[in-house]
């Protein structure tokens, strides 16, 4: 062809290819999929809590957008777009993670103290360890509101917002902190143990003296991250003391009076002089008791045990409750904000559920409170007008307080539950066909089990904290010792046919069959797993237990879908809503 005439047709197809979508090079990309389930639902967002936007069936092929967790977005007929279950899915190519902008392994830096990391991308998911303003993070992975973060310490999801990363630093000025210490701290005790890892199992690779001076990097479940000898090591945080020399203190986060009071649980508990174990007994108090509390360091907590003399006592001995201002109806606010925590969340007309809806907002919008009506923050929206939130469906700051609505943690509170997860240490329960240990999830599902119910003022014990064998009959000894007003016991199935699935539960006599039949329900609501009934089990920790005993079977491990599906965080996390609201139901009826 002369040259002459290639030119147009070159600049033509430059116009075409030019024009295209970018998100349609992304796609081919990402691949395509294929449904496994018979009948999979598609829902409108990535999570169990999302509508349903529709459904597809098994075997059809669709092209993916992106994935967030355990969920993926495809293309739809037409322009329709919807998030389906990893798990019921087959992927024909790899699918690109769903973020972002942010390349993997990035500095970054925390821009607020006692930011909470979670073990997710939401709210949903179990809290695992705190950040504080300026500490240094390697950020691993985005989505459009959460981050993943990894420290020495732990690696887990915080909100976006409080995490500044190298490009935010140039655009703003902000310095991204380079790994320094983000406070100076005193060591308390004689003899300060410092070990190679956070862990009192660890080894020991020396010892701190009383009044050392020591740069914490990191805090974490009661561990502080310091350099030793130029090497990263550990040592017990209630050993430590912020030195009050350095600007580092004012980071440090206390409970001021009449914000938080706290009931002593232990039998006798002494008071000492000062935040540590080797500090002088000044004074004792005695289970029951309640006290203000003036301040909060450390494990740690201040407060007046005789009229005019103040102490400090060990806070891991405390149940601990808010108080919060008191909030009269109709009452003015100034200086405070609510942050919204859920997507969708409804803005009415008037303070109540049967006002009309004048505006949505979603998580992480936040608004300013104009004033208190009820229950209800009245707030000023974006357009100059005002509207009414729920206020036990947000999360408040400033001076107002947080307003808290009885739910079902009113059924449970100061109720006994001993949750025991099946198997352990040399039981290994069952195998899944992809290798999932049986002792290993029981004890996973009982610790999500375990927060919930703790966090509504239940008692809760565990009959394994970690990977140990227990007999059954100390399972069940365990039960009577704490008298217990309900024993759980999780396990997953199996069975030579791979088609099997579903949730069974098991009661041993006719009083624990109420029980059984309540927390089953709730968890088939929550999971959706196929319902295969509660009935009559001969096992042990049922048969030889006198307080009222269930054991659950929380899905089947010789199902390659079902042992992805009950894998999931999500999964786990909904089967601890389904038990927690299934006690609450069952108290609530059987008071």
């Amino acid at each position: 062809m002369p040259k002459n005439k290639m030119v147009p047709v070159i600049l033509c197809l430059l116009l075409i290819f030019g024009s295209l979508p970018a998100l349609e090079i992304a796609k081919a990309d990402n691949g395509r999929l294929t449904i496994t389930a018979t009948s999979l639902n598609v829902r409108q967002g990535p999570g169990l809590s999302y509508p349903v936007a529709g459904s597809v069936k098994k075997g059809e092929k669709y092209s993916i957008i992106k994935q967030e967790g355990d969920w993926i977005q495809i293309n739809l007929d037409g322009n329709k777009k919807g998030w389906v279950a990893e798990w019921f899915t087959e992927m024909q190519a790899n699918v690109q993670p769903a973020v972002t902008q942010i390349p993997r392994s990035t500095p970054g830096s925390v821009t607020a103290n006692g930011l909470r990391v979670r073990k997710g991308p939401g709210t949903e998911f179990q809290v695992i360890g705190s950040l504080n303003s300026g500490q240094a993070v390697e950020i691993v992975n985005s989505n459009n509101k959460w981050t993943e973060v990894r420290t020495s310490a732990m690696q887990g999801w915080v909100a976006k917002e409080f995490i500044i990363t190298v490009q935010d630093s140039k655009e703003t000025g902000t310095p991204v902190n380079n790994g320094n210490s983000i406070t100076k701290s005193v060591v308390t005790a004689d003899s300060l143990n410092v070990r190679e890892k956070p862990s009192t199992n660890a080894k020991t690779i020396g010892s701190l003296k009383r009044g050392a001076e020591v740069s914490v990097f990191s805090q974490s479940n009661g561990w502080a991250e310091i350099t030793y000898s130029g090497k990263k090591a550990w040592v017990s945080d209630q050993f430590l003391k912020v030195n009050k020399n350095t600007p580092s203190d004012k980071k440090q986060p206390y409970s001021p009076a009449s914000q938080y009071s706290g009931t002593v649980t232990a039998s006798q508990l002494y008071v000492r002089n000062r935040n540590a174990l080797d500090g002088k007994v000044i004074g004792t108090i005695t289970q029951g008791q309640s006290f203000q509390i003036i301040e909060e360091v450390n494990n740690w907590v201040k407060i007046e045990y005789k009229p005019g003399k103040t102490g400090w006592a060990a806070g891991w001995f405390f149940e601990k409750t808010k108080n919060g201002p008191v909030i009269s109806p109709n009452q003015p606010v100034k200086n405070s904000s609510v942050n919204i925590l859920h997507d969708g969340t409804n803005i009415r007309k008037g303070p109540s559920t049967g006002s009309a809806v004048v505006s949505r907002a979603n998580q992480g919008d936040a608004f300013e409170v104009i004033s208190v009506k009820n229950d209800w923050y009245e707030i000023s929206l974006r357009n100059g007008t005002t509207g009414f939130v729920a206020g036990w469906i947000v999360s408040i700051q400033g001076n107002s307080g947080q307003i808290e609505k009885p739910g079902a943690e009113m059924h449970t509170k100061n109720r006994t539950i001993v949750i025991d997860p099946g198997h352990g240490g040399r039981d290994n329960g069952t195998t899944g066909v992809r290798g999932t240990l049986e002792k290993s999830l029981t004890l996973k599902t009982a610790q999500l089990v375990y927060d919930k119910l703790k966090a509504s003022g239940t008692n809760v014990i565990m009959t394994r904290n970690n990977d140990s064998y227990i007999s059954l009959g100390s399972r069940v000894s365990t039960a009577h010792y704490q008298n217990a007003d309900a024993f759980i016991s999780l396990h997953f199935d199996s069975t030579n046919d791979r088609s099997v699935r579903g949730m069974t539960t098991y009661y041993y006599n006719s009083n624990q069959k109420p029980l059984g039949e309540q927390i089953h329900s709730s968890v088939i609501s929550k999971t959706m797993l196929k319902d295969r009934g509660t009935r009559f089990g001969d096992y042990h920790v049922l048969r030889e237990n006198r307080q009222n005993a269930i054991l659950v079977e929380l899905g089947y491990l010789s199902n390659p879908a079902e042992e992805m599906l009950v894998s999931t965080s999500q999964y786990q996390q909904a089967v601890a809503n389904g038990i927690f609201d299934g006690l609450a139901r069952y108290f609530k009826n059987n008071n």
